[in-house]
């Protein structure tokens, strides 16, 4: 405005048709320009500043229902259907305590949480359970969780035989299941007095309906599964796992949009631990690799396998912290085998399971295109390669090319997967059995 000023000022020295006057008018026009572009900006941005409130507001609260989530199971509780150890402690003494969420289904509500000196996970399926019956759109089908199995006199030797039913229909018929039911009616005596009550009971066999619950059974003597702290109804706590996920960073979506793929690649592999650090959480998941493909009970497929599945520890002990995509093959197989197809990409579950089409019945195949192994070792080429030693790097990618290349399932190709699981494993042992990272 002062440079306008000057100018009409100098313009009246050479051009005495243009008096002060006009100069004047001309830099009173200039100011109300400036407030009016100053004002519009302002008004743009409270704008959009509420509009992205607005958004995320709206996406919270379709999202995050936790205080109904709380009410639905505490009024269960109440009313004698359900029992566990978190019940008392969700519902009367508020130790139990729901924190930030994280949900991104509106059925499947996930917090973090604090239960007295404990730090954990909060887990609650807002009355819905899943049962994999894949269908048209290839995602599981809901059914309500009405809590009424098993019945009022229903003895424990009678539920054990729904149990142990129950798990070999989802894992197989395995000569240890005996072992892994006894595991289950465990956990049943929440309050460890001797006695399954019916609330407990009914709490349990909610809790087996869900994946996640399975596979923290199947996986309880091994690292890569957070511990199951307590539950009440199909709510449950799980331990924390204090870094996820396993790489990358978290931007607000606003930034998120303006970035390109590649160069978010780039970034999200910036923020990573030390090498031998990585190379320690790498083996953790070949090992978990190892346990779930014909574990002790049963093989499970891995039909997501993301950064975003995966977690650590302090001690960089790799931790699933979504296991939802890790399904049983047997339910896996016969689910895919009733899905009507056109193209192979009509027989994806998950980002990662894929099958093939058979055009002459329009079914999909029940074997998937790929092994777990070839699909951890695809997400942890990038990850692992970045700083790697110089004097292993080029074995090393030589060993992560040949185990992506894999194809058809493991079972085909139980020497071959084996061998490369062992070089990989071994590969980078060595690297680090010698240092504090080990």
């Amino acid at each position: 405005i002062l440079l306008s000023f000057r100018l009409v000022t100098n313009l009246e020295l050479y051009f005495p048709a243009v008096n002060l006057s006009s100069g004047l008018t001309l830099l009173r026009i200039i100011q109300v320009n400036s407030k009016v572009t100053y004002l519009f900006f302002s008004w743009l941005a409270v704008f959009v500043g509420s509009w992205i409130v607005y958004v995320e507001y709206s996406s919270y609260t379709e999202l995050c229902r936790g205080h109904d989530c709380k009410n639905s199971i505490c009024d269960k509780y109440k009313k004698g259907v359900i029992d566990g150890l978190a019940c008392s402690s969700l519902c009367e003494k508020d130790t139990l305590y729901l924190g930030k969420c994280f949900t991104a289904k509106p059925n499947s509500q996930v917090y973090s949480g604090s239960w007295g000196d404990l730090e954990g996970v909060i887990k609650c399926q807002m009355e819905e359970a899943p049962h994999y019956d894949l269908g048209n759109e290839m995602e599981p089908r809901k059914e309500a969780t009405a809590f009424n199995k098993p019945t009022k006199g229903t003895s424990v030797e009678k539920f054990r035989e729904m149990i142990l039913n129950h798990l070999k229909a989802r894992v197989g018929d395995q000569a240890n299941l005996l072992e892994l039911a006894a595991q289950v009616l465990s956990i049943a005596d929440a309050n460890k007095d001797g006695h399954i009550s019916l609330p407990e009971a009914r709490s349990t066999w909610a809790l087996l309906q869900l994946n996640e619950f399975l596979l923290a059974l199947v996986l309880q003597d091994r690292e890569h599964m957070p511990k199951l702290l307590g539950f009440c109804g199909d709510l449950y706590v799980m331990e924390k796992v204090p870094y996820s996920p396993l790489y990358g960073i978290t931007l607000p979506w606003v930034i998120e949009v303006w970035i390109p793929a590649g160069l978010r690649r780039s970034m999200d592999q910036w923020f990573t631990p030390s090498w031998p650090h990585k190379a320690k959480i790498s083996i953790g998941l070949l090992e978990l690799v190892e346990d779930i493909f014909h574990g002790n009970f049963g093989s499970f497929l891995m039909c997501d396998v993301s950064a975003t599945t995966f977690g650590y520890n302090d001690r960089h002990d790799l931790k699933v912290i979504d296991a939802h995509y890790i399904v049983p093959e047997v339910i896996f197989q016969e689910s895919i085998r009733q899905q009507r197809c056109d193209v192979d990409e009509d027989c994806l579950y998950g980002a990662d399971c894929l099958t093939s089409c058979d055009l002459t019945k329009h079914r999909c195949t029940p074997e998937v295109t790929r092994p777990n192994l070839a699909k951890a070792c695809e997400a942890l080429k990038d990850y692992i390669l970045r700083g790697a030693p110089s004097d292993i790097r080029e074995e090393l990618e030589k060993q992560l090319y040949a185990c992506i290349a894999l194809k058809g399932s493991a079972e085909q190709m139980e020497i071959e997967h084996s061998l490369i699981l062992n070089n990989l494993k071994t590969l980078l042992w060595k690297k680090i059995s010698h240092t504090k990272d080990s």
